[in-house]
């Protein structure tokens, strides 16, 4: 989802606000022990403080960043006041740090920044990549969040996109882990034309057409098939490469449909059939980014949902505990769909932008563009897998390709309640009694992540 900034936000963007926070550290919090392959990758963490923060400490971080995010500049005042974070020694502060880091205009200054970040670490200040090196680190080794961390977070990045006041809220999310994708927040009323904008604009009920009639795709593009009591539609990768966001309906559901390219996952959600009380939410892109996988928000109530959970986590909606119910999504190519599903619509033309990226077998191809941290190493980074959370609730990834080979062979792919079948050259997951389970193809990064418990499937 990166993109061109407006510049008159990227000059903005030299101002910076923190909040460093020092104890020693013999009072340094219990951690789980982190797993062999992160100690291997990262190294050992710092020892990291619990307590609260110094007068002295909130005064130079106000000082350093929130001063200088409201003058719009760094200055000698900024870098001395900077000197005396790093020399308070909170490694809780290097996430302040990054935030910033990932607004700053210029190569020096987040040089700079990195170099803080670093030293604050115990880490060799990097040479490149300053931001992603310093946050990769920092979600790996789970540093923990200073105290009053989302109120210094809010200011750095609400002083540059307004709009995303009503987004850094308290909820149950992990506010570290949100960093900036490159694009504005796309807040347009539902089914409100958008002329030009600087976010990336979901489509509301979008136009379709026949099989027959669109011809300007090819048999061999990659499409996400959709199938609701009878009725199947065809969502192009082309389209939603430069949409990322869909509302729609289909077989007489409503329906969210997210796609993040960074992720390789295509997701569908109902949205209808919802508690008393609770409207349509309408979904949108933030520009906001959780280990390289896109925020999504409702515009109606500007409540934030985990886009790959479907459950609401800040808002009016998580305050119900609303969580959405998914809808199978099937990764193949238009010429296999449409073969299996004659009668389907598909997405018209139009709706590509007159662009036609793909983000998937360029951008990507050398592993995630932003940071993410420690991988699970059962599988390589962009493996890609079809993900289903079970009866029980336990999340389980089938390796594609393996059971792509499996299943045309004959063989019989269950765990628990799941049973994974051919669809339409794709893979969906069935329960026993052949009911849709919701499952979805992502890449292996990022099923793991949000699915830390996740089974594997090993064939």
């Amino acid at each position: 989802m990166a993109s061109n900034y407006p510049s008159h936000i990227i000059l903005a963007a030299s101002m910076f606000a923190l909040a460093l926070f020092p104890l020693s550290a013999a009072n340094a919090q219990d951690k789980s022990p982190l797993p062999d392959y992160v100690i291997e990758e990262f190294g050992t963490p710092p020892p990291v403080p619990d307590g609260s923060l110094s007068d002295d400490l909130s005064a130079a971080m106000t000082v350093a960043f929130i001063d200088s995010m409201a003058q719009s500049s760094w200055q000698e005042p900024q870098k001395i006041a900077l000197g005396e974070i790093v020399d308070a020694g909170d490694p809780r502060v290097a996430w302040l740090i990054a935030d910033l880091m990932r607004f700053a205009p210029s190569r020096w200054l987040n040089a700079e920044l990195a170099d803080a970040a670093a030293q604050l670490l115990g880490i060799p200040a990097p040479d490149n990549n300053h931001w992603g090196v310093i946050t990769d680190q920092l979600i790996a080794w789970d540093i923990p969040a200073p105290p009053d961390y989302l109120r210094f977070k809010r200011a750095i990045f609400t002083s540059l996109v307004p709009g995303w006041e009503r987004i850094f809220i308290d909820g149950d999310i992990d506010w570290r882990l949100v960093s900036w994708g490159g694009v504005l927040i796309d807040d347009h009323a539902f089914e409100e034309a958008l002329r030009s904008c600087s976010c990336i604009p979901a489509a509301d009920n979008p136009k379709t057409s026949s099989a027959e009639d669109a011809t300007w795709l090819k048999d061999e593009d990659i499409v996400f098939g959709i199938a609701v009591n009878g009725e199947a539609r065809a969502y192009p990768r082309r389209i939603m490469e430069v949409r990322e966001m869909v509302n729609d309906t289909l077989g007489g559901r409503d329906l969210g449909i997210p796609y993040c390219t960074l992720c390789g996952s295509a997701q569908a959600y109902f949205t209808d059939r919802l508690p008393a009380g609770v409207e349509r939410p309408v979904l949108r892109t933030s520009g906001l980014l959780i280990r390289s996988n896109k925020v999504m928000y409702d515009v109606v109530t500007f409540s934030v949902f985990d886009t790959f959970l479907g459950n609401a986590v800040t808002g009016p909606l998580a305050e119900k505990n609303l969580k959405l119910t998914q809808a199978s999504v099937v990764t193949t190519d238009w010429g296999t769909w449409k073969a299996k599903y004659p009668d389907t619509t598909v997405l018209v033309e139009a709706l590509a932008l007159g662009r036609d990226p793909d983000f998937r077998n360029g951008r990507d191809a050398n592993g995630p563009i932003f940071p993410v941290g420690n991988v699970d190493p059962r599988l390589p980074v962009h493996e890609d897998i079809i993900g289903v959370v079970t009866a029980s609730g336990k999340p389980v990834a089938f390796q594609r390709r393996t059971a792509i080979v499996a299943l045309k062979r004959g063989d019989e792919i269950a765990f628990e309640n799941v049973r994974l079948q051919l669809e339409a050259g794709g893979i969906k997951a069935v329960g026993e009694d052949g009911a849709d389970l919701g499952s979805h193809e992502a890449f292996w990064f990022a099923w793991s992540q949000f699915h830390p418990q996740t089974e594997l499937w090993d064939g």
